[in-house]
């Protein structure tokens, strides 16, 4: 554990503090650069642009074998990979735009063909003899083991870059995953906008492979947007919550794997950004699932209350156990199933809060106001008190 305190503090060597800050970086664009293909409801897109990287990592090696180097300089093969995506974005455009094939069935081919093209390239690699230690397997699941100064350095300024011009395009972008026909109205150019989405995606996926690897990055640009949506119902909210996220996992996931050289980096990065969600799942304030039980849990108590007190104000039986503990802990009942006089009260109360909402559904022309009706919302809440005394007069006296 001290290890991992010294990593999570920056202690563990200069190398380990700057993976550690470039994995940051790296999670905080990958979670608000996903969450407008997110928001976009094209989530499935990383997917592609992660599974075409790998054909131009095996190209990028060969080419730079071919040219007299060792074929393991990062720039090289993120240029490869770079290429490489984009072309598998090309074809998938082309593919929804010529055929007839759905974008998630376009996706699903030019993924599987790309992947699978990227493994015979790999295969071959290793039957070179320049090639049999290239470590190539590495930008599969992600590795820092041997990673160079410069290359910790490539990833945290391409992080920063992406970063920046996510801030630059938040609002063309945010109106294009809502709406693009409103964005177009405005004058966006709504192609321009998801050419922008598209190589911010690429770039986090290229940037990353060395880090986190092809395979789970998709994992690191879809988890943290929809973690976030657990906590938020606005867009711009959502997309630096995300940020956040990714950016924690990034880097706490990064001083974990410091500290334990034998754990993968981008698996323990991953498994972080899933624990967060985990988390939120369960206990986002309004959408995660103690709150749900929670609300469910008061609706029902409000239900109970109300059917209770109004059998209570017509002098009729209970006899729903869960009814009458309710009307008992609320001093409302006697243990012997006799209203008190707060029940009395409340029970008058709720018939004659009854009563009123009918003469309001007959006098009342705005359906906006009587439509909130539900035998839970206190008359008090809709209408004003010159108004319900008004239906107090319409009525009828009881002898």
């Amino acid at each position: 554990m001290s290890g991992f305190l010294q990593a999570l503090f920056l202690q563990a060597g200069y190398n380990a503090a700057l993976v550690a800050v470039g994995a940051a970086l790296l999670g905080f664009a990958a979670g608000a650069g996903g969450s407008f293909l997110f928001l976009r409801k094209r989530a499935l897109v990383s997917d592609a642009v992660a599974h075409a990287t790998l054909p131009g990592v095996g190209l990028a090696f060969i080419v730079m074998v071919a040219l007299g180097g060792d074929g393991r300089s990062l720039p090289g093969l993120l240029i490869g990979s770079a290429l490489s995506a984009w072309l598998g974005l090309l074809a998938v455009g082309w593919l929804v735009q010529r055929t007839r094939l759905s974008e998630d069935a376009a996706i699903g081919a030019v993924l599987s063909v790309f992947f699978g093209l990227g493994i015979v390239l790999l295969t071959v690699i290793q039957s070179m003899s320049q090639g049999r230690q290239a470590g190539l397997e590495g930008f599969l699941l992600g590795s820092t083991a041997g990673m160079l100064f410069q290359d910790a350095i490539l990833i945290a300024g391409g992080g920063a870059v992406v970063v920046a011009l996510i801030w630059l395009l938040r609002r063309p972008m945010t109106m294009v995953a809502f709406d693009p026909g409103f964005a177009a109205a405005r004058g966006v150019d709504v192609r321009r906008v998801d050419l922008a989405m598209m190589g911010l995606v690429l770039a986090v996926t290229v940037i990353g492979l060395k880090l986190v690897g092809l395979i789970l990055i998709v994992a690191l640009l879809i988890i943290p947007p929809v973690t976030a949506r657990f906590w938020s119902e606005r867009a711009e909210t959502v997309v630096w919550t995300a940020g956040v996220i990714g950016a924690v996992s990034g880097y706490v996931g990064a001083a974990l794997s410091a500290s334990a050289p034998a754990l993968p980096t981008g698996p323990i990065i991953v498994l972080i950004s899933a624990a967060l969600f985990a988390l939120s799942l369960l206990f986002a304030p309004a959408r995660g699932v103690l709150a749900s039980v929670l609300s469910r849990r008061a609706f029902q108590t409000r239900v109970h209350r109300r059917q209770g007190l109004l059998a209570l104000s017509r002098a009729e039986p209970i006899h729903d156990p869960l009814t009458v503990k309710i009307l008992h802990r609320e001093g409302l009942m006697r243990a012997d199933g006799v209203a008190t006089d707060a029940g009395h009260a409340a029970g008058a109360k709720i018939s004659r809060d009854e009563r009123r909402w009918s003469i309001a559904r007959k006098q009342h022309y705005d359906t906006a106001l009587t439509g909130r009706y539900d035998g839970l919302t206190p008359i008090e809440d809709v209408f004003t008190a010159d108004e319900i005394a008004h239906f107090d007069a319409a009525l009828p006296r009881r002898v």
